[in-house]
């Protein structure tokens, strides 16, 4: 009587849970399909991000350069003291 072959069924049964393991990580790990749409999702929020930022930049350079020495601009002045400083002209009346 012969023995069974189990040689080449252990082969396969190690190819198959190789291959197995692999396409596992290929699409869950941290290179795989999912991490990469993760990844291109918060590089839009952050290209998102980066627009509102530039937005605030150019008006806080606006208002800085209306504010400035080489260009002032009094009702601006007027506004940024009457909110920051709480001032008011002596004919003014404030309502609450």
């Amino acid at each position: 009587m012969s023995k069974p072959a189990f040689g080449p069924l252990f082969f396969f049964a190690i190819a198959f849970a190789l291959s197995l393991y692999f396409m596992f990580a290929a699409v869950q790990g941290d290179f795989g399909l999912f991490r990469r749409a993760e990844i291109l999702a918060e590089a839009n929020d952050m290209r998102n991000q980066l627009v509102q930022v530039r937005a605030e930049v150019a008006e806080m350079e606006n208002l800085t350069r209306r504010l400035s020495d080489d260009y002032l601009d009094l009702d601006l002045l007027d506004e940024q003291a009457r909110s920051v400083l709480g001032l008011l002209r002596t004919d003014e009346i404030v309502i609450r």
